[in-house]
């Protein structure tokens, strides 16, 4: 997982978002599943155990921490206490066909935890300080709960899909003719 911006998409957050929410919507979500997600954003290249799916579902748990999180300062003190917990030196590098990016080098004696934690602290410390808040939030659609990062430029998003923001609009629309 990388802080890599392509256009004000971070790349990596996007991974901490969908493994945020694979782990909140399957509690037990198993090593083949987190291992597609890892996969879909260019994780590392090892074959997760059981034991490393358990791992990465108590980490998911500290971000959905982070992530349910509104209140930048609030956000930055969690975020700041990740990176206490999970100490790493950000490093510049490039991956193959890639521009270069930002990433931890987390100790040799550290695990999957370590890394994907330091990485996920520093990726979202990044994007904090450069929206100036939390541009992370919740689906606002009725029965969706999952995560999202805003890569908005002028209003806040809501939605975690534009097919999320359309069913609202549409159940509003239907209650307004409804109504009137």
């Amino acid at each position: 997982m990388t802080q890599d911006h392509d256009g004000g998409n971070p790349r990596g957050l996007h991974f901490v978002t969908e493994l945020a929410n694979t782990v909140r919507a399957d509690p037990e979500a198993g090593a083949a599943d987190l291992q597609a997600v890892l996969e879909r954003h260019g994780g590392p290249p090892f074959r997760l155990t059981g034991a490393d799916a358990r791992e990465l579902r108590e980490a998911a748990s500290q971000l959905i921490d982070v992530l349910a999180l509104h209140d930048e300062d609030e956000a930055a003190t969690a975020i700041n206490a990740l990176l206490d917990r999970y100490p790493a030196r950000p490093r510049l590098v490039r991956l193959p066909g890639r521009p270069w990016s930002m990433h931890t080098q987390a100790p040799a004696s550290a695990g999957l935890t370590h890394w994907l934690l330091s990485t996920s602290a520093l990726a979202l410390g990044l994007w904090l300080s450069e929206r100036g808040t939390c541009a992370w939030g919740e689906c606002a659609a009725p029965g969706c709960d999952r995560f999202f990062i805003d890569t908005g430029r002028r209003t806040p998003q809501r939605f975690c899909t534009p097919r999320c923001a359309t069913r609202v609009r549409v159940a509003a629309h239907r209650a307004q003719r409804a109504t009137g």
